[in-house]
């Protein structure tokens, strides 16, 4: 499989002649399997039309804070746009465009996304050679160069001033080797099989009625993409959801009841490295199931109800060598009860968070988490995106076996 399959690449093109290899770019990129949004600049308009990207990468060309849609104005979120890349790419990076990088002088919108982005940089330089070679470029270059952003090297030969010598961009398909060199290089969970259970569970009543819970699923699959680009083999058991999962690369393992997400559970945990809880399972299911809709007349006056299976105390007792990460979800006595399921269940690591907090929990694309560790150390994030949420837990886990 191609290390760009269905990645999400976002292309900032600014105002310099070498916009003309940015369609090749984009038509090379596509055809290794991943999904490409573009950003242009106001100036990169005179270089290359926005229709033409449009066209080749099949999504709307951006190029400022808002845009009109139907006569109204549509703001064009730049966190979403940087949360929603995989890696960000500059190409071309002109003079101008690096000193607003590395100076965090947000004037537009390529900037203000390159600001917000947490996803690797590459940046293309195109410029002539004495802007190239100039002290004032070549300290910006170093400053992006320190941030963690991956410089790509300029070539050498004719460039438009009519001098020769080096400046200009990289060609389109050496940057997409770069860009493959940097994805196949060994990552902290290379090989680690992960398995993961995310979602609520349904637990019918009846043939349309059942008990579930809020849960949507997005924490527990986030962190499934997130596992993926660390390296590891993932196994997602899911239950009853509306995401978008072509975006994941993993096993991916649908279930509805509490019972299946058990049986699913203990056939592949024996074979992981590493297992995340992270469902909202039912604790507890209809006693009987009717076969048949139950009608309005029948005056239903209670529901005789049983408990499921506790997954994370049954793998407890079969646990070996892997680390087990649960989750709990508190209203009161947040940490007293996480702390109690942590040393009941024999996990490594509880993930808390509590439905006090606005803006977290079940639904909503944010959370606020708190990491506590078998030894009782916790420690606090500040509420962030789902997909940070994700690499947050990760680094944690990843320094258990240093």
């Amino acid at each position: 499989m191609h290390p760009l399959k269905s990645k999400n690449i976002l292309i900032g093109v600014s105002g310099g002649i070498a916009a003309y290899k940015v369609p090749i770019l984009i038509r090379i990129i596509k055809n290794a399997g991943a999904n490409v949004k573009v950003i242009l600049s106001e100036s990169a308009k005179d270089f290359v039309t926005p229709l033409t990207l449009e066209v080749l990468s099949q999504n709307p060309v951006l190029s400022s804070f808002t845009s009109e849609e139907f006569d109204n104005p549509k703001w064009n979120n730049h966190v979403e746009l940087s949360d929603w890349a995989d890696i960000y790419i500059v190409a071309p990076a002109t003079s101008n465009i690096l000193s607003s990088m590395a100076n965090a002088t947000c004037n537009n919108l390529l900037i203000a996304v390159y600001l917000s982005s947490t996803c690797p940089v590459f940046i293309a330089p195109s410029m002539d050679l004495d802007m190239y070679n100039h002290p004032a470029n070549k300290k910006n270059i170093s400053k992006l160069n320190k941030h963690g952003d991956k410089i790509l090297p300029v070539g050498e030969g004719f460039l438009a001033s009519g001098l020769i010598g080096k400046g200009r961009m990289m060609e389109p398909q050496h940057i997409l080797e770069n860009i493959e060199t940097f994805l196949k290089k060994k990552k902290p969970l290379e090989n680690k099989k992960i398995l993961i259970t995310a979602g609520p569970t349904y637990e019918p009543i009846d043939p349309v009625r059942f008990i579930g819970n809020r849960s949507s699923g997005k924490m527990g699959f986030e962190l499934a993409k997130e596992a993926v680009k660390l390296g590891a083999n993932v196994k997602l058991i899911i239950g009853p959801n509306s995401l978008d999962l072509k975006s994941y690369d993993g096993k991916l393992i649908n279930v509805s009841t509490a019972e299946e997400m058990y049986n699913e559970t203990i056939l592949y945990f024996k074979n992981s490295d590493i297992f995340i809880s992270a469902a909202a399972i039912s604790d507890f299911k209809p006693k009987s199931i009717d076969t048949r809709k139950i009608k309005k007349d029948k005056k239903l006056s209670q529901i005789k109800l049983e408990p499921t299976k506790d997954i994370l105390l049954e793998v407890s007792k079969i646990k070996n060598n892997q680390i087990v990460i649960g989750f709990a979800l508190e209203t009161d006595n947040e940490y007293e009860n996480a702390k109690t399921k942590l040393k009941q269940k024999k996990l490594d690591a509880i993930v808390l968070n509590s439905l006090k907090d606005k803006s977290s929990g079940f639904c909503f694309d944010t959370n606020r988490i708190s990491y506590i560790k078998k030894n009782g150390s916790v420690k606090n994030f500040n509420l962030k995106s789902k997909k940070d949420v994700a690499k947050d837990i990760f680094n944690e886990i990843i320094k258990i076996n240093e």
